[in-house]
């Protein structure tokens, strides 16, 4: 069958502009043909040229004294934790696929991620999810679509995870309307290493043979790049084609393979067949090595008949690597993909001229400069709108405090995620510290005798409200969480999730967020070794909310610091290290009432950097028993999450005696650097006197009870919790929605 003639009509289906398609006829000094046009398109869609997104992308902070591999220089950056070892990690979207086919979009998300970390030479030990739906509760069409895709996300991910043996031990789900019909699937991977394990993606070494290992090639994942570059629309079910599917096993025997391939010493470069398939990869390495490489696609293998050549390289079929090998070792090489029962072919070679060269049985059917692909798309600075301070509130609340607690710790983005976490085998490998739904996870490395912590955050609402804010919060949130567990951060992968950059106002939150972001990196000293970029989550109802991920990784010196945010054991002293707060602007409180409303809170750099620093220096010390972070909901539901979220139930007796503030607005608001902690009553006086020498602004709440029981008294009123209501609001919520 011939290939269709290029008319203008397929040219914009690619995802072309005309402007763009004369910048192609230019670098070839003439048209191309179909496949080649395939070629650009993928290569230069958003989500493999990040064209609409680069120029924001060099604000970030990318060095330090610990980076071994920067952001954008391999498949993911690499973080020394010392003695000799490091650690690669990522965060990647898998957003659009989701949307259309949530099992196998979320399951091969994690396939992905999964391979970004042991092409970098790392074993894979343990991953994350952010993940975003729209609201699950009621029974509308629109509640029972995400209540679908909620449990084919959380299933895809238990599947893939569980199947390959890398505990998923934390992360964060939030519920929006704003996520109806585009749901985020954000999945976060950490590898440790030896500094002498890091591998390299480039294709050196002209005259060296190139690999093929893994799963043979088919049409599934056709053009996925392309696809996750646009809108979702009523028709993007037409889409399906364009979601890959995942085979967790044939993964688990890549990853052997590659490791055992890479000790052997055989490997000049290995890069993951990932988005837009052996096009990427074959561009990228060329391009990474200052060479060119030739394939003849003829040799490739494929589970299906008739594949075009167009076919073959837009293909994103998974579990698949593409191994640059050096010249004389093919034997070996041979020998380690058929030890672990893997197709393999030797589909070409490194050449010294700098193209992508693909055949097919010999004849040539794409001839293109790799550079041009990999590093010289279309770079775009859109245009942004008029940045306007969100409109100010008044804070006169009134409520019912009993049924608002209720409330909150029943509304989906925080009552427990235990629905979620017991559905992944978090305990696989027996490295993790402390169950997921915990500020942050916590994973010994015992090879490398090492407790690494990390976790995930952001509040989409306040980014709504003020991106900028939004996104330095999420940064310090993120550090706070860490703060938490006893560790101290090192650095910061991200997602980047926003609707359609041509629009002004979508545009705008993204710079503001990546300026913000920047800047709290730099404040935390926390380098951002890489990411993702998502643009184009819209649905037909509009654009999400902007949505910025942090995924955090930090460190734990002594086992003896780990700590948790469940309150222990009877008469400690429950204290709080911080400020009493005043802000709802973009809180939890006004969603109870549907509304987006508000400036959100202020992040004081020096307040939170002292709030986490002594609260890392009491976990050292020894005289902290839980710690918990001061976040969404308020004081009332961190102390109600802190008595719930332990093997069992503990009561708590609090009172804040006379402050002078509402309260709604003392219990409810959501004002940032206050962290509640738990010591053994002999200490309590000892470590107040050490937090006013530091000069860190704290008080006693309260003690830990033997009543099954939340009391709270401010201000001559008090109110009073049984904890069965409360674990009936909060531990059963999503669990009964999804039971419908």
């Amino acid at each position: 069958m011939p290939d269709p003639a290029i008319t203008p009509e397929l040219i914009a289906k690619h995802g072309l502009t005309p402007e763009e398609y004369a910048r192609v006829q230019s670098i070839l000094g003439r048209d191309p043909n179909f496949t080649e046009l395939g070629v650009f398109s993928v290569m230069w869609s958003e989500h493999c040229s990040y064209k609409n997104s680069r120029l924001e992308l060099k604000k970030f902070p990318t060095t330090g004294e610990k980076v071994l591999v920067k952001a954008g220089e391999e498949n993911a950056g690499v973080i020394d934790i010392g003695d000799g070892w490091a650690v690669a990690f990522k965060m990647e979207s898998h957003n659009h696929p989701s949307a259309v086919e949530p099992f196998q979009g979320a399951a091969t998300g994690v396939g992905g991620i999964i391979r970004d970390i042991f092409t970098m030479g790392a074993r894979p030990v343990f991953s994350l999810n952010s993940l975003r739906f729209g609201n699950i509760a009621g029974d509308s069409a629109e509640a029972k679509t995400n209540r679908r895709l909620f449990a084919g996300v959380v299933s895809g991910i238990s599947h893939y995870g569980n199947c390959i043996g890398i505990p998923t031990i934390g992360g964060e789900v939030y519920f929006d309307d704003s996520y109806n019909g585009n749901p985020l699937v954000n999945v976060f991977c950490l590898g440790i290493l030896r500094h002498e394990q890091i591998a390299r993606g480039g294709a050196v070494g002209v005259g060296n043979p190139v690999f093929y290992v893994g799963a043979e090639t088919g049409r599934d994942g056709l053009a996925g790049a392309a696809f996750a570059s646009r809108d979702l629309t009523e028709e993007s079910k037409e889409d399906r084609p364009a979601v890959q599917v995942g085979d967790p096993f044939r993964e688990k025997l890549l990853l052997e393979a590659c490791l055992e391939l890479l000790a052997s010493g055989c490997v000049a470069g290995i890069q993951d067949m990932g988005a837009a398939g052996l096009t990427c990869s074959t561009c990228e390495t060329a391009s990474r090595g200052g060479t060119g490489v030739e394939i003849d696609l003829a040799l490739v293998p494929k589970r299906e008949t008739g594949m075009t050549p167009y076919e073959t390289l837009l293909s994103e079929s998974q579990e698949r690597m593409l191994v640059i090998v050096k010249k004389g070792e093919e034997a070996k090489v041979k020998e380690i993909f058929e030890k672990w029962d893997l197709p393999y072919a030797h589909i070409g070679e490194v050449k010294d001229d700098g193209f992508m060269r693909v055949k097919e049985n010999g004849v040539t059917v794409v001839e293109i400069p790799a550079r041009a692909l990999a590093d010289d798309a279309p770079v775009y600075q859109r245009v942004a709108a008029l940045k306007t301070p969100p409109e100010e509130i008044d804070c006169a609340i009134d409520c019912d405090i009993a049924d608002t607690l209720n409330a909150l710790l029943a509304h989906p983005s925080i009552a427990s995620k235990r629905w979620v976490w017991r559905q992944y085998d978090h305990m696989v490998r027996l490295g993790a510290a402390v169950l997921p739904g915990s500020d942050a996870a916590v994973f010994l490395v015992r090879e490398a005798n090492k407790i690494l912590a990390a976790t995930s955050d952001c509040n989409a609402v306040y980014c709504k409200q003020d991106p900028r804010e939004g996104a330095k919060i999420a940064v310090a949130e993120a550090a706070r969480n860490l703060a938490c567990s006893g560790a101290v951060p090192l650095a910061v992968t991200d997602n980047l999730n926003f609707g359609n950059p041509h629009k002004p106002e979508n545009f705008l939150q993204l710079r503001e967020a990546v300026e913000g972001l920047a800047e709290a990196c730099r404040e935390f000293g926390t380098p951002v070794t890489g990411g993702n970029v998502s643009l184009y989550n819209e649905s037909p109802a509009g654009s999400i909310d902007p949505t910025p991920t942090v995924g955090m990784v930090g460190l734990i010196a002594d086992a003896r610091h780990i700590t948790t945010q469940h309150f222990k054991s009877k008469d400690d002293v429950i204290l709080l290290i911080g400020e009493l707060g005043h802000e709802v602007g973009a809180s939890h409180l006004l969603l109870l009432a549907g509304k987006k409303k508000g400036p959100p809170p202020r992040l004081d750099y020096a307040k939170e950097k002292a709030v986490q620093d002594a609260t890392r220096a009491l976990i050292r010390m020894g005289l902290v028993q839980s710690a918990h972070d001061c976040a969404e909901g308020g004081l009332a539901v961190n102390l109600a999450e802190s008595c719930l979220s332990g093997p069992g139930p503990v009561g708590a007796e609090i009172n804040f005696g006379g402050t002078g503030i509402a309260p709604a607005i003392l219990l409810f608001n959501e004002s940032q650097s206050r962290i509640v902690i738990s010591v053994k009553k002999q200490n309590a006086t000892a470590v107040l006197a050490l937090l006013e020498w530091r000069g860190v602004p704290a008080r006693k709440l309260g003690v830990v009870s033997k009543n099954p029981e939340l009391k709270i008294a401010a201000d001559g009123s008090e109110w009073n919790w049984s904890l069965a209501d409360l674990e009936k609001f909060w531990g059963r919520r999503i669990e009964e929605l999804m039971e419908g």
